[in-house]
């Protein structure tokens, strides 16, 4: 719960990451441009996978993240287009939850399952009055790009080169396929059932509370997990008396895009080490991020995450237990049939 794990190269990433989105978000800003923001942080996503792989396997692994990635914020960008409702944003979001989790596993991209496609697919189907298309998609190609630029980077010096050499991947057996399909059925279903919580309550921005629920599904064991729900809550709520430091002076657009690179930084740092304290830095980075896109009031910014994050860790803990109760029952009503086979 509170183990620190050993550091890995993890200022390498960190630092892709940090440059990743930073350096977009302020040519945004140089042009004028902060209605592209969101599309910008989005398309940035692509540094965070394949994160200490050998350069041709960080290549591909980025590849397939890239395209997943651009496919979601394509689908968010239409459906923003259409006006919907906060119900039909929940629908929405469930339907990316079970699909990006398909996707995510059939083409083994780490992290798995569905959350950063969850988080961009609604919101950017939340904000109105885009940017035509055409540009939205653009910013975002070309953010996907640099971050595929930057993960090659150190292939160019040859002090980090790695090998140039592609992977072997073996089939999947009937029983992973099984469990990636089991695993998208529940990261739909958590997803809808939190959604519906905080869309029922009349929170705003309910899909934090989607995202949220899908966080204790990430694990090696129900322990590991239910450790995660408890992280997401302890680390947000650190996470927002940091946010409210940052957002109640009054920050500048480019000073918040500064804080957004720096806050990447962090992120990366502590997520493969610690989630609770990876938690106090992503929260404010989400918020940031958030408020530079769509600017509102910073109070009720952060309520609402306080209180969707509650609603979402304890619907995903839920889903963790009674699926672990469930298996535990199969198992004992397995155990006499094998006994009485063996006699």
């Amino acid at each position: 719960m509170f183990r620190i794990a050993p550091a890995h190269n993890d200022h390498q990433v960190a630092i892709r990451c940090g440059l990743g989105v930073g350096v977009p978000l302020l040519l945004l800003l140089a042009f004028g441009r902060v209605d592209l923001a969101i599309f910008a942080s989005f398309g940035a996503f692509t540094g965070i996978y394949g994160r200490n792989e050998p350069h041709r396997q960080r290549f591909g692994h980025q590849l397939r993240a890239a395209a997943l990635m651009l496919a979601v914020i394509l689908a968010g960008a239409l459906t923003s287009r259409l006006d919907p409702g906060a119900w039909d944003i929940v629908a929405g979001t469930t339907a990316v939850a079970g699909l990006g989790t398909l996707a995510t596993g059939f083409w083994r991209l780490r992290p798995a399952g569905s959350l950063f496609h969850i988080f961009a697919y609604a919101a950017i189907s939340s904000v109105p009055n885009q940017p035509p298309l055409w540009q939205a998609m653009l910013v975002a190609a070309g953010t996907v790009l640099f971050s595929l630029v930057l993960g090659l980077s150190g292939w160019f010096l040859r002090r980090y080169r790695t090998p140039w050499e592609k992977p072997e991947r073996p089939r999947f057996t009937s029983a992973q396929r099984r469990a990636i399909y089991a695993d998208a059925g529940q990261y739909a279903l958590v997803a809808a059932i939190a959604g519906s919580i905080a869309t029922a309550m009349g929170i705003g921005h309910n899909y934090w509370a989607m995202v949220a629920a899908t966080v204790p599904l990430v694990g090696l064991t129900v322990r590991n997990r239910i450790h995660r729900g408890l992280q997401r809550i302890l680390g947000t709520f650190g996470g927002l008396l940091l946010t409210a430091l940052i957002l109640l002076p009054g920050l500048e657009p480019w000073q918040m895009a500064v804080v957004i690179a720096l806050l990447q930084f962090g992120a990366e740092m502590l997520i493969a080490r610690q989630y609770a304290l990876a938690q106090v830095v992503v929260t404010p980075l989400a918020l940031v991020s958030t408020e530079l896109a769509h600017p509102g009031d910073p109070l009720l910014l952060v309520s609402d995450r306080a209180v969707e994050t509650v609603i979402g860790a304890a619907v995903g803990m839920t889903m963790v237990l009674a699926v672990h109760l469930h298996n535990r029952r199969l198992r004992r009503r397995a155990a006499p049939d094998q006994s009485g086979a063996a006699d």
